[in-house]
């Protein structure tokens, strides 16, 4: 009579499991309280936590014991699904105003991290400094704006979300070319509603409830390049008080519900300037390559 098959014992590996998210857990705990060196706790476990995240991520097979095969029809389902569903986003990320003519490592949001006044401050993508990024780079998604690295594991990177009462971009408006900064809406004197950016302006102009808002950019070109959409104006300030307009902002990209997203890993200029009357013409910088995923 034939011996039964042998199934490996599964309990090292759910003690290996319960250990990393203890771990990871004791990271975030760390780092909501703001103990000394924040930084490193999150540097060692993105490197110890990071295939884990970027495995769990892609989505592990079940492990034997939880098998039938109606859950594993189901199961396998699910998984094309999904699939189709980051395909398509991808899609999107790679038509979108802010990759095209630009070089980006494409990953997707396995954590979220710590949360502020309003909503999420940080999230976790599965891209590292071995997929080439690296920090206090621009994070988009097809829709705009998401936010800047901030710390960088070989596996994983953290992002600095739009809203974080620590990030402030500096951003013109149209029509009007209104220059002014937007940050987050839960700090200083004029609180807007839920989910809203605040917009500062910092010279005299018109703001009109639906104007664009986007990156204004910078001499070295980072963190953000020029012209990617932040947003677009949900209410004006009637203070007759305020020397300068302000204004509340609706984020292009819906931070709240993140997953596909890309990293600008290369922002050279794609299109000359523009000659300026009696002058020699501009010279154009360096066209970036296709998008990469990450």
């Amino acid at each position: 009579m034939p011996r039964p098959a042998l199934r490996p014992d599964p309990r090292p590996r759910r003690r290996l499991a319960t250990a990393l998210v203890l771990l990871t857990a004791l990271a975030g705990a760390l780092d909501l309280a703001g103990a000394p060196g924040p930084g490193a706790v999150r540097a060692v476990g993105g490197t110890v936590l990071g295939p884990l995240e970027r495995l769990l991520s892609h989505g592990a097979s079940a492990p034997p014991s939880a098998a039938g095969e109606a859950l594993e029809a189901a199961t396998d389902a699910e998984l094309d699904r999904a699939q189709g569903v980051r395909a398509a986003a991808y899609a999107r990320l790679v038509a979108a105003p802010e990759t095209r003519g630009r070089q980006f490592v494409a990953a997707r949001v396995v954590a979220v991290g710590r949360v502020g006044a309003a909503g999420p401050e940080r999230v976790t993508i599965d891209a590292g400094s071995r997929d080439g990024v690296r920090a206090d780079t621009a994070v988009v998604s097809a829709d705009g704006l998401v936010g800047r690295v901030v710390s960088v594991s070989p596996w994983t990177a953290d992002v600095l979300l739009l809203g974080a009462a620590d990030l402030t971009v500096a951003v013109r408006v149209a029509p009007s070319g209104v220059l002014g900064s937007v940050g987050s809406g839960a700090q200083g004197s004029r609180r807007r509603p839920a989910g809203q950016l605040d917009l500062s302006a910092v010279q005299r102009g018109r703001l009109t409830r639906g104007d664009t808002v986007t990156t204004l950019g910078g001499l070295d070109g980072g963190p953000f390049p020029p012209g990617l959409r932040v947003g677009t104006v949900a209410d004006v300030d009637t203070d007759p008080a305020q020397l300068v307009p302000g204004a509340s902002v609706t984020p292009a990209a819906d931070l709240a519900a993140l997953d596909v997203v890309g990293v600008l890993v290369g922002t050279a200029r794609t299109t000359p300037r523009a000659p300026a009357t009696g002058t020699a013409t501009g010279v154009a910088g360096a066209g970036a390559g296709a998008g990469t995923a990450g």
